[in-house]
């Protein structure tokens, strides 16, 4: 499982971005990707990585204590 935090999360769009804690890059996270709820800027998560339909996306994402 990776880590990361959340760049942002638009609820009411459900979408956002995760910040790969490793790697520094962003990866997409759609709301069908989730298991938390609530996500807000700077929550730590953990996640897999899949491979989307267009591209690498956040998956299995659920939040994860600092």
């Amino acid at each position: 499982m990776r880590t990361g935090k959340v760049k942002f999360f638009i609820e009411s769009k459900g979408y956002g971005f995760i910040t790969d804690d490793e790697t520094g890059r962003d990866i997409f996270v759609h709301a069908t990707g989730l298991r938390a709820e609530g996500l807000r800027e700077g929550d730590k998560v953990g996640y897999e990585e899949e491979e989307g339909k267009k591209g690498k996306v956040a998956a299995q994402v659920v939040a994860m204590q600092d």
